[in-house]
């Protein structure tokens, strides 16, 4: 073989050599990482016990591999330490997202986008940060397919990696508290203007927060960041929908009593609303409309016109036959 590439190919002998023991070197591995695998498959019966022996022997064989080709291409100690090094090179490509990982567990320590108890979202998962370890952070996951941000009691590990390449929502860093809204619908005919009045004195009374607080914790984030708002009390929106008047609350609340809060402020407008003959929800139905009965005076269509009177100036009715 060394004799065909030497005539025919055109390699000197050394390179002809190099590539004969290489061929060698595979047949070897090949034939021993074979051999490993029977000897294993034959002597360990738990499946388990032979994925993890299986898994060994061809890492240990490959290694042993990879030195043999060095030692042949490379040889000597100049040519060992340029192996070493494209060995070390390898490595880190090879072994590159254990490497982000722990690279990110030293900017989550440092940097401190979240700790443990705070609550995040990070990429489509939500939930409680419960561990940071060096290559994965552990949540208590919130929400999926429970509503309004409680426990599914399920454990999602996360890769440390991951603060690089996905956006990290903090609910609880710096700013104890979330603004939370809830949309009322009451029907045209209703006095909207009490509703609002209801809402707020509702909200007020219910709202866990004081504007102290929040004042107070903001300035303690703002040491740190850029936060500043300049209304904190609640305040009750206005807007038209298709079926009727919606007004939108907003309020402050803490960031793991959004539902229990929103839960307290419906049962108390339900029982207030109650009260109020002038006051109805809206909700989707059908209703037919003639705007000459029903509409405003001076907004208020004509009667309609009998067949061959009315209509448009200038038209005649046609001629009897």
């Amino acid at each position: 073989m060394t004799g065909f590439l030497e005539e025919y190919v055109g390699l000197s002998p050394s390179a002809t050599g190099k590539i004969a023991w290489t061929l060698v070197a595979v047949v070897v591995y090949l034939a021993l990482r074979r051999l490993g695998m029977l000897i294993v498959s034959r002597r360990t019966h738990d499946v388990g016990k032979r994925y993890v022996a299986t898994k060994a022997c061809t890492y240990i064989l490959g290694f042993l591999a990879l030195v043999a080709l060095g030692r042949i291409w490379l040889g000597g100690l100049t040519g060992l330490a340029t192996f070493l090094g494209i060995l070390s090179a390898g490595v880190a490509i090879a072994l590159k997202d254990p490497l982000v990982n722990l690279v990110g567990w030293i900017y989550i320590v440092v940097r401190r986008p979240f700790t443990t108890g705070d609550r995040i979202q990070i990429g489509a998962h939500t939930g409680d940060v419960v561990d940071i370890a060096l290559f994965q952070f552990t949540v208590v996951e919130i929400g999926n397919w429970v509503d309004a941000d409680q426990s599914t009691g399920r454990i999602i590990h996360i890769p440390n990696g991951w603060v690089f390449q996905q956006a990290a929502a903090n609910y609880t860093q710096g700013f104890d508290f979330l603004w939370n809204e809830l949309a009322v619908t009451v029907t045209f005919e209703s006095d909207w203007r009490k509703a609002k009045e209801i809402l707020t004195r509702v909200g007020t009374e219910f709202s866990a927060v004081t504007s102290e607080q929040a004042a107070a914790q903001i300035r303690r984030a703002s040491r740190r960041f850029l936060i500043f708002y300049l209304n904190l009390t609640p305040i009750v929106w206005t807007s038209v929908a298709a079926n009727g008047v919606t007004l939108t609350f907003r309020y402050l609340c803490k960031a793991r009593s959004r539902r229990s809060s929103a839960a307290a402020m419906w049962e108390e407008v339900l029982r207030e609303f109650a009260s109020c003959d002038d006051i109805d929800f809206a909700y989707p139905t059908t209703r037919f409309y003639r705007n000459d009965a029903e509409g405003k005076p001076g907004a208020r269509a004509g009667p309609p016109a009998a067949d061959g009177e009315g209509g448009p100036p200038g038209e005649q009715a046609p001629p009897e036959a």
